[in-house]
């Protein structure tokens, strides 16, 4: 995650301006704003506006997500793409218990600790195979994505350190 973002930082960070990049990564699957906030640092955006562009970025591609997923993978099974949508169900499968054992205290927690494979694409991804309700899903989702957000500016920007 950090090579790729720091490629995209190097790549694009003269041509395009900063909050561009910020938003951009934090749109993305698998980077979300973990990588972000690791962009943002790179780019020396302040704080607080890295802390909103990639809350936007990373949350705008939910709703989406919640709603037409399992429409998608069903339209995906019939195409050459059939083995990427068996990992993602293979992916949602492992971390499902994790989630369906607390629902959306779970969601919250599964989107709102900022590790490897966790964040709110995935969090968003389970809660549609669960047939988790919209208005039950997007909440925990939300809360989820800022505490990670949080936490990732807290460590990104350093002052986790300075507070221990």
């Amino acid at each position: 995650m950090d090579g790729i973002t720091e490629w995209i930082v190097e790549t694009f960070g003269a041509a395009i301006p900063a909050e561009w990049i910020i938003f951009a990564v934090s749109l993305l699957p698998l980077l979300e704003l973990r990588a972000g906030i690791l962009a943002a640092t790179l780019l020396q955006v302040d704080m607080i506006p890295a802390f909103f562009i990639c809350a936007v970025g990373t949350l705008l591609p939910i709703p989406l997500i919640l709603l037409f997923v399992r429409q998608v993978f069903d339209w995906m099974r019939n195409t050459c793409l059939k083995g990427f949508v068996q990992r993602m169900e293979k992916k949602v499968e492992k971390n499902r218990k994790k989630v369906e054992r607390y629902q959306k205290w779970g969601l919250f927690l599964f989107v709102g600790i900022p590790l490897p494979g966790t964040g709110a694409w995935t969090g968003a991804l389970i809660a549609a195979m669960m047939n988790m309700r919209f208005k039950d899903a997007m909440p925990p989702i939300i809360f989820g994505t800022l505490a990670a957000d949080g936490i990732m500016c807290l460590l990104g920007y350093g002052l986790l350190g300075a507070v221990l």
